[in-house]
């Protein structure tokens, strides 16, 4: 039996600029990082005893003879680029899915990492993140950037460059208490909604000569942030003034990023005393993050009351195997 355990991942600055159609001509860079809710995918080989060769618990419940009867699209081609058979493969997450936190990119790293143990091998964070993007970019054809793999493979706050067709990964180095008070004063907020990200990544593509522009705009403040991060002489404020900044220029990048109930409850935090925020994730609906000083924040639980808090503390690890208990397999020969 293997069990991995992947963490979901909030990007702060420069989401969208992390997509090849723009990076491979301008550049691209975010800020991100990942935090204590995780995604656990446990494999094992099944027993030679049922009716069916395969069983895959996710979303929904999976009972097949054979890869090509396989509905969920990450789980079939993942096991047919690893010439993976007769599993029982669970999935669960600590947060829903669809909710702008890379959970889709958090599970397919974390698969793949158990997937490569249940063969006996070990593999790098950057071999990790490089094969989830490939299944989920190449192989699906799914829109959408590369930062959410990086991040659940390496795990931490960093800043990730994407310039011809790769990727770097820079730890933020920053002073200890700084980081505790970056932690405390940012507040996650469950909107219920749910969405496709690859949907909304198409749409914000659609009018691509003013998406460039923005997201030209949008690659700056990472520069900006990273600076305020690094340098404690800085206020730390200033990395709420940037978040605002960065929404209010993302908020133009699509259609469907943001709505009227979106807006609403934005300007609402925002006169609560929230200094900045943003939508997680592509947009659309899922996670509010914002950024508000420990004193004020009782008054922005109450100002979006109707909304669930998600306590959260950053981590670091990134995908680990977390159990590991090797078997041996013999093939069946035949269906039962």
């Amino acid at each position: 039996m293997i069990i991995t355990k992947t963490p979901f991942r909030m990007s702060f600055f420069g989401g969208g600029t992390d997509i090849p159609d723009f990076f491979n001509e301008y550049g691209g860079s975010v800020i991100s990082t990942t935090f204590d809710k995780y995604c656990y995918v446990n494999v094992r080989h099944m027993p030679p005893f049922h009716p069916y060769i395969s069983e895959l618990v996710h979303n929904k419940f999976e009972r097949v003879n054979d890869i090509e009867e396989i509905v969920h699209p990450l789980i079939r081609e993942c096991m047919r680029l690893h010439d993976i058979h007769e599993i029982r493969l669970t999935y669960e997450g600590d947060l829903p899915a669809r909710t702008g936190l890379g959970t889709s990119s958090s599970f397919a790293v974390g698969m793949l990492n158990a997937f490569r143990a249940l063969k006996g091998k070990m593999v790098s964070k950057k071999e990790l993140a490089q094969e989830a993007i490939r299944v989920e970019r190449d192989i699906l054809k799914e829109h959408g950037g590369w930062q959410d793999q990086v991040a659940a493979a390496y795990g931490g706050l960093n800043r990730i460059d994407f310039v011809a067709g790769d990727f770097i990964v820079h730890p933020i180095v920053i002073d200890i208490e700084r980081c505790r008070r970056l932690d405390e004063n940012l507040m996650l907020f469950y909107t219920g909604i749910q969405r496709f990200s690859s949907e909304i990544q198409a749409d914000t593509f659609a009018n691509a000569t003013d998406t460039t522009v923005l997201l030209k705009e949008m690659l700056f403040l990472v520069d900006e942030a990273e600076k305020v991060l690094r340098n404690k002489n800085i206020p730390l404020c200033e990395f709420g003034k940037l978040l605002d900044e960065t929404w209010k220029l993302k908020r133009g990048t699509g259609r469907k990023i943001s709505n009227g109930s979106i807006d609403e409850i934005y300007n609402a935090a925002i006169k609560a005393g929230a200094l900045g925020g943003k939508l997680l994730g592509a947009g659309g609906g899922g996670f509010l993050l914002f950024y508000c000083d420990k004193e004020k924040q009782s008054g922005l639980k109450e100002a979006l009351k109707k909304l669930m808090v998600v306590p959260f503390c950053f981590e670091n690890d990134g995908s680990h195997v977390m159990y590991y208990s090797p078997q041996n397999y013999s093939p069946r020969k035949e269906i039962l």
